[in-house]
């Protein structure tokens, strides 16, 4: 009987696994082709501006239109004028503010990292602390600023403090999260090979709890700048929250949004700082992909030519 005759283009083909890395060609993918990604990221980008952008003349529209007066509802041009002259009286009380919320941001984060470390080395303390953690957010945070302005006075620290009892709950629990997203058959792997708890934590525990504790901080930067203000309105002498409260007794509402908006420029320049720290500390995160990818085929195409 005759072989059946196989030609050498299919021997090729069989010799190469299917799933070795091959760096991906244009043609590879017919529906792409042609199509740039640039229209598409230059979208993504502007569509949020050019949304705001559309609000905000629907906002002028209607204010002119319906002739409502500024202590009523300003226009947001009445407002951007009044930021602009008031800034000599707004950067003043804007600092206050960003040194509550950073004093407040540190203390938050410091005690919710240390918590959640403590959580999860004894685990008899997240049964015996998790539901005093639980129940604390529960209490509004209207109810505790008085206690803290005469426990502490009308300075910085009962703002700060505000600031540190919001923040520290979604950094606790993200920094909880993140050190159990090591799975235990790692952690096994690594003790057989004489690895001590200390490299585990340092090598494997820290890096693998990152991105978990970046969103929790990023979830309390946004929510100190609430904190902090919150404590402005229950008594102080300065800061941006101070200054709503004088102005809308004084039915200087453009001024309420001016501080609104000198707020909320605040808020974003931490946030922004959170994510450029993010970036860079966790670099690797984005480049975990491409470079496990190009690794492994490395090491399938040094073993087929074996």
């Amino acid at each position: 009987m005759s072989s059946p005759s196989i030609s050498p283009g299919r021997v090729r083909e069989r010799r190469i696994p299917s799933f070795v890395w091959r760096p991906k060609s244009s043609s590879s993918s017919p529906r792409r082709a042609g199509r740039s990604p640039i229209p598409s990221t230059i979208a993504r980008r502007v569509s949020p501006y050019l949304l705001l952008f559309l609000l905000l003349v629907l906002w002028e529209i209607v204010v002119r239109v319906a002739g409502l007066p500024n202590y009523v509802l300003p226009a947001p041009s009445r407002i951007l004028s009044v930021f602009l002259a008031k800034l000599p009286l707004l950067l003043p009380h804007a600092g206050a503010t960003l040194a509550e919320i950073s004093v407040g941001l540190l203390a938050g984060v410091l005690g919710g990292i240390t918590l959640a470390l403590a959580i999860f080395y004894i685990p008899i303390l997240e049964s015996a602390v998790y539901p005093i953690i639980i129940a604390s957010q529960m209490v509004p945070v209207f109810a505790i600023a008085p206690l803290l302005v005469v426990w502490l006075g009308y300075g910085l620290w009962p703002k700060a403090a505000v600031a540190a009892l919001i923040v520290f709950f979604p950094v606790t629990v993200n920094g909880v999260d993140g050190l159990r997203a090591v799975g235990g058959e790692t952690i096994d792997v690594l003790r057989a090979l004489g690895a001590s708890e200390r490299q585990i934590f340092t090598w494997v525990r820290v890096p693998a709890s990152l991105p978990s504790l970046f969103s929790g901080l990023k979830i309390g930067v946004t929510l100190s700048v609430v904190g902090a203000t919150i404590g402005e309105w229950i008594g102080a002498k300065r800061g941006l929250g101070y200054l709503m409260i004088e102005s809308n007794a004084l039915l200087r509402i453009d001024l309420v949004f001016a501080s609104i908006l000198a707020l909320t420029l605040v808020g974003l320049l931490l946030f922004g700082l959170v994510r450029i720290i993010e970036r860079r500390v966790l670099r690797w995160r984005r480049e975990e992909g491409g470079e496990r990818e190009w690794r492994a085929g490395s090491l399938v195409r040094r073993s087929s030519s074996r």
